[in-house]
C-alpha cells in the first residue's frame, strides 16, 4: 500500500504542475522537474527514496532511445546527412571541446571535464521540439536545422554512455579481451538476431490478432535488448537504440511507436520527477552566484558556436540567432549522463547536483530568452524574410505555384512536351533540393504581388495553384483573381472544404489531392472482385460525374452543416440507385464509396462550421 500512496503522490502533483508550466510556455519537462522539487526532500519530503525511484525511472530513457532508433531510418538520415552529420556533428564537437576546456580551467580533472563538457553540449530534444511546435516554427529553416542538430545529439548519447565507464577513476583502456569480445558478440547477436528473428516473430504475433500480445512483444523487445547490453557491461539504452533502428524500416514501426509511447511518456515523466526530487534547493540559495555564472557561460558558448556554424549552412542572421538561442540550454540527457557518471565514480555527487540545477535553470530561461530575441530582432529589422530570387520574365504561358510533389509532376509532363513554364516555390530548402536535380525554379511567395508580376503573370494564360497549405492557397488565389482576372487558375484542393473555398473565388473544378488516385484504385479493386474492366471503369466514371455535380450544388451552402448532411445522404442514395440500375448485383461497393465521400463532406463541413 505504501507504493500505491507514492504513485498517487506522483500522479497528483504532475497533474497540477505539468499543465501549469505548459500553459505559461515553459514545457512539460519543467513541470515534471517542479513536481519532483515539491514532493522531494527539499520541500514537502513526501518521498525520500530518490535513488530507488531514479534507477527504476531510467527505463523511461531506455524507451525514449528505442523510439529515437525507430525514427532514425537510413533513408531519412541520408536525406538530412549534411545538416545532421555536418551541422549536428560540428555543434557537439565544438561545444563539447569548448565547455571541456572551460571546465579544466575551473580546476576539474580532464575525466570529469570531458563528461561535463560533452553532456552540457547536448540540448533538450523534448523541450526544444515542444517549443518549436508551440511557436509553429518547426517547418522554418532554423526549425529544421535545429531538428537535425537534435537528431545527431540523440545519436551521440549512445557512444557517450558506452564510453563513460572508461573515464572512471582507476579504469584503463587496456580492457579485458574477454570483456571486449563479449560486448562485441552481444552487439552482433542483437543485430543479427534482430534482423532475422524480430520481424518473423512480430508477423506471427500480429497474425494472432491479440492486441495486448503485440504490446507485450514490444515491451519484451525493448527490455530484452536493454538487459542484454546491461549484462555485458554496456549501456541499456544502447541495446534499445539498436533494436529500434533494426525495426525503423519495418511495417511494424508505427504500431510499435503507438504501443511504447504511453510507457515511455509515463516512465520518462517519472524520471524527470526523480531528477527534480534530487535538486538541492539549499544549494541554489548557497551558490546562486556560481549557478547564474555557469548558466550564462553555458548558454553563451552554445549559442555562439551555433551562430558561427549557421553561417556555413546558409542560414540568415536572424535564423542563426534563433537556432543558437533555442538550443543553448542543457538537455535531459545531461541528467542521464551525470547520474551515470556518479554511479561509475567518474564525477562527485556534489558536482552532479550543481550541474543538474544549472541545466534546469537554463531550460527555464530558454522561452524567456526566445521572447526577448523576437522583440530585439523585430526592433532592429534583422528578422526580415530571406531575399526572393530575381526572376527572368520569359513571358511563359504557364506559371506553376509551389513546386512540390504535385507541381513537379505537372512540370515534368510540360517539359516532356516542350512547353516552357515558370515555377515558384516559397520553401528555400525545397528550392535547393529541386535545383540539385537540374530543375529551374524560383524562390518566391505567390502571395506577393511584386513577385507575381516579376514571374510574368500579366502575360501568362494559365496558373497552376499547387500549394498544399489551405490558407496560403486561398490567400494566393484571392490575390491572383483580383489583380490578374485574365489568368485561368487550375487549382489543387487538399479536401472538399478547400475546394469549396476555391470555388467561392470563381475557380471551377478544383482537383482534390486523392480523388483520382482513389478512383483508380477503386477501378482496380472492382476488377479483382470479378467485374469486367468496362463495368469497373463505368462505375467509377459515373461516381466522378455525380460527385462533381454534387460538389457544384453543395458549394452554395457548404457552411450550413445540416443542409450539407441532408444533401450528402440524398446524393449517396441517388448515386447508389443509378449504379444499381446499371448492374443490380453491384450494389454494395459503389454505395459504400458514395457514403464514404458523403462522410468526407459532413466531416469537413463540420470542421468548416
Amino acid at each position: 500500500m505504501y507504493y500505491l500512496t507514492e504513485v498517487l503522490i506522483y500522479l497528483g502533483v504532475a497533474v497540477i504542475t505539468v499543465p501549469l508550466t505548459k500553459r505559461v510556455g515553459l514545457g512539460s519537462v519543467l513541470g515534471y522537474l517542479l513536481a519532483g522539487v515539491i514532493i522531494g526532500p527539499s520541500v514537502l519530503k513526501l518521498v525520500t527514496d530518490v535513488e530507488t525511484i531514479l534507477h527504476f525511472a531510467e527505463l523511461g530513457v531506455v524507451f525514449l532511445l528505442f523510439i529515437i532508433g525507430l525514427e532514425i531510418q537510413p533513408s531519412r538520415l541520408w536525406v538530412l546527412r549534411n545538416s545532421v552529420f555536418g551541422l549536428g556533428g560540428l555543434q557537439v564537437l565544438l561545444s563539447g571541446l569548448a565547455l571541456t576546456g572551460l571546465t579544466i580551467l575551473a580546476g576539474q580533472p580532464w575525466q570529469v571535464a570531458t563528461v561535463v563538457g560533452f553532456a552540457l553540449a547536448l540540448s533538450s530534444t523534448a523541450f526544444v521540439m515542444q517549443l518549436l511546435g508551440e511557436r509553429e516554427e518547426l517547418p522554418s529553416r532554423y526549425g529544421r536545422a535545429s531538428f537535425a542538430v537534435l537528431l545527431f545529439q540523440d545519436m551521440a548519447v549512445i557512444p557517450m554512455l558506452a564510453l563513460l565507464p572508461l573515464l572512471a577513476v582507476g579504469s584503463s583502456l587496456d580492457m579485458d579481451p574477454r570483456s571486449i569480445a563479449l560486448a562485441a558478440g552481444a552487439i552482433l547477436a542483437l543485430i543479427v538476431g534482430g534482423h532475422f528473428a524480430l520481424r518473423p516473430i512480430l508477423r506471427m504475433v500480429a497474425g494472432s490478432g491479440i492486441r495486448e500480445l503485440i504490446t507485450g512483444v514490444a515491451l519484451f523487445v525493448v527490455i530484452g535488448s536493454a538487459t542484454l547490453m546491461y549484462k555485458v557491461g554496456l549501456s541499456m539504452g544502447l541495446g534499445a537504440f539498436i533494436a529500434g533502428m533494426l525495426l525503423a524500416d519495418s511495417e511494424f514501426r508505427h504500431q510499435l511507436e503507438v504501443d511504447i509511447e504511453p510507457f515511455k511518456g509515463l516512465l520518462l515523466g517519472l524520471f524527470f520527477i526523480a531528477v527534480g526530487m534530487s535538486v538541492n534547493l539549499g544549494l541554489i540559495s548557497e551558490r546562486a552566484g556560481d549557478i547564474f555564472a555557469i548558466v550564462v557561460v553555458l548558454m553563451l558558448v552554445k549559442a555562439l558556436v551555433l551562430y558561427l556554424l549557421g553561417g556555413r549552412f546558409s542560414l540568415t542572421t536572424a535564423e542563426r540567432i534563433r537556432m543558437g538561442l533555442i538550443l543553448s540550454q542543457g538537455g535531459e540527457f545531461a541528467f542521464v549522463l551525470f547520474t551515470a557518471a556518479v554511479t561509475s565514480d567518474v564525477m562527485p555527487a556534489e558536482l552532479s547536483e550543481l550541474l543538474i540545477v544549472v541545466v534546469s535553470v537554463s531550460m527555464a530561461l530558454t522561452p524567456l530568452v526566445m521572447i526577448a530575441a523576437d522583440r530585439l530582432l523585430s526592433r532592429t529589422g534583422r528578422d526580415a524574410q530571406p531575399s526572393y530570387d530575381t526572376m527572368e520574365n520569359d513571358e511563359n504561358e504557364v506559371i506553376i505555384v509551389s513546386f512540390g510533389r504535385f507541381g513537379q509532376i505537372i512540370g515534368r509532363v510540360l517539359r516532356s512536351k516542350g512547353i516552357p513554364f515558370t515555377a515558384l516555390e516559397a520553401d528555400p530548402e525545397q528550392v535547393e533540393v529541386v535545383r540539385r536535380f537540374g530543375n529551374k525554379v524560383y524562390f518566391g511567395d505567390a502571395r506577393r504581388l511584386d513577385l507575381l508580376e516579376a514571374a510574368g503573370a500579366e502575360n501568362a494564360k494559365y496558373l497552376i495553384m499547387a500549394i498544399d497549405d489551405v490558407e496560403r492557397s486561398v490567400e494566393a488565389a484571392e490575390l491572383i483573381r483580383q489583380r490578374f482576372p485574365h489568368l485561368k487558375i487550375l487549382a489543387r484542393a487538399r479536401n472538399r472544404v478547400h475546394a469549396y473555398r476555391l470555388m467561392d473565388l470563381g475557380i471551377s473544378r478544383p482537383v482534390r489531392d486523392t480523388l483520382h488516385s482513389s478512383l483508380h484504385m477503386a477501378t482496380h479493386l472492382l476488377e479483382l472482385l470479378g467485374h469486367s474492366p468496362q463495368e469497373s471503369k463505368r462505375a467509377t466514371e459515373t461516381f466522378l460525374e455525380y460527385d462533381e455535380r454534387f460538389m457544384r450544388e453543395q458549394s452554395a451552402f457548404y457552411q450550413d452543416e445540416s443542409q450539407l448532411i441532408q444533401t450528402a445522404k440524398q446524393a449517396a442514395d441517388q448515386l447508389a440507385s443509378v449504379l444499381r440500375t446499371d448492374r443490380d448485383h453491384d450494389n454494395e461497393s459503389p454505395s459504400d464509396a458514395a457514403n464514404d465521400d458523403a462522410g468526407e463532406a459532413t466531416d469537413e463541413g463540420a470542421k468548416a462550421g
